[in-house]
């Protein structure tokens, strides 16, 4: 029959004991693992029921209704009484001289099971997957909520385990178990360097001042040329760019230099500069046009402007 998803026979072994340490009986090796020592009553009651072996046993402390799982490893002890590992009262809120109640079962075998350790030392060991393996044989079961002790170079490690499957008591003699580890209990994620705001503030102030030394891009600066190749009859205004990146004209000293200023950001061709001066300046006009028509006559081509020859001689 299945009761809690653990099987028990009709003609089951069920009995009370009171608990104590394993210091009571000068056996300290019971506390690397999970067996107990036993009245030699409770062999001769197993012995005449069917069980399944290994026997395994399950563990009530009937005051809290806490349950654990355990193998046992003699049947020498006192009889009323057993000797338990000092991890596994822990684990049921016993005290030395508390009723326990004693009955066997059978565990499936475990397929997974996930742990975690209580500190980060235990992941500081060179093979912890090795050692775990080497101490969990001295274990035949395991159980949700317990927390085992894994000894190693003479310090006590211990570990909870969070979860096992098929069920929250499992068997793991002779077993193929998944093992998983949670982070340790006092396990702390790395903390982020914090910046000052003042360290900050010297960083931007850096960067503004790097932005200001970059050269900045200043269009139409160079000298105005005309198509036609004839000389200008007026100096461009050199542009600058201010802090915004636009660029305006820099202003000359006499007022007949700012008369003859053009459109910014324009480039002048060909008729356009007479345009331009006509609609800016009338210092000089006849005369710059006077020179300029000399200047056209000279370079158009006068048909039949040489001498004249007769034929016939």
């Amino acid at each position: 029959m299945f009761y809690d998803g653990y099987a028990y026979h009709r003609t089951t072994f069920e009995q009370t004991y009171r608990c104590y340490p394993s210091s009571f009986i000068d056996k300290p090796q019971i506390e690397s693992g999970d067996k107990i020592i036993m009245p030699p009553s409770a062999l001769d009651r197993l012995a005449s029921l069917h069980i399944d072996y290994p026997m395994l046993f399950e563990l009530r402390n009937t005051s809290t209704d806490s349950v654990s799982h355990c193998g046992v490893l003699e049947f020498i002890a006192e009889e009323g009484v057993i000797y338990m590992p000092y991890w596994m009262m822990q684990n049921l809120l016993l005290q030395e001289g508390d009723i326990v109640r004693v009955r066997n079962v059978t565990l499936p075998k475990g397929t997974y099971v996930k742990l975690q350790p209580h500190t980060t030392d235990f992941l500081d060991i060179a093979n912890p997957k090795a050692i775990l393996e080497t101490a969990l044989r001295n274990y035949s079961c395991l159980t949700v909520g317990d927390s085992i002790m894994v000894p190693y170079n003479n310090k006590k490690y211990f570990i909870d385990i969070l979860e096992a499957k098929p069920s929250n008591g499992i068997s793991i003699i002779e077993t193929d178990c998944e093992v998983d580890f949670a982070p340790p209990l006092d396990y702390k994620e790395p903390e982020r360097p914090v910046v000052p705001a003042s360290a900050k503030g010297q960083a931007k102030a850096k960067e503004v001042t790097v932005a200001e030394a970059e050269p900045k891009f200043n269009p139409f600066t160079g000298s105005g040329r005309r198509l036609d190749g004839r000389p200008l009859s007026y100096e461009p205004q050199p542009v600058a760019a201010n802090n915004n990146g636009q660029s305006h004209s820099v202003a000359s000293g006499s007022e007949s230099e700012k008369a003859t200023q053009h459109t910014q950001g324009k480039l002048v061709f060909g008729s356009h500069v007479n345009r331009a001066t006509k609609e800016t300046t009338k210092v000089g006009v006849g005369k710059d046009r006077k020179q300029e028509e000399e200047a056209e006559k000279k370079d158009k081509f006068n048909a039949f402007s040489g001498k004249k020859y007769s034929l016939r001689g």
